[in-house]
C-alpha cells in the first residue's frame, strides 16, 4: 500500500479512478466495471462494480 497525498478532488471522476484502481486494497471487492448500465428498465448506471469474498456484488456510489 502507498499513501495517497491528501487533496481536494476537483471532480467525481477523480475519487472513481483512484477507488477503482485500489478497490481490492481499500475494500477487498475485485473490481469489475465502472458505469455498468441497469439496463433499459431501469436505465441507470452503477458508477463501480465489483464482487466480494463472497461473490456478492457490490455497487459503490460517488
Amino acid at each position: 500500500m502507498t499513501e495517497v497525498t491528501p487533496r481536494l478532488a476537483e471532480v467525481e471522476a477523480d475519487v472513481q479512478g483512484i477507488v477503482e484502481a485500489h478497490m481490492e486494497t481499500l475494500l477487498g471487492v475485485r473490481f469489475l466495471a465502472s458505469e455498468y448500465s441497469t439496463g433499459p428498465v431501469h436505465g441507470g448506471r452503477i458508477d463501480s462494480l465489483g464482487l466480494d469474498e463472497n461473490g456478492s456484488p457490490v455497487i459503490v456510489e460517488y
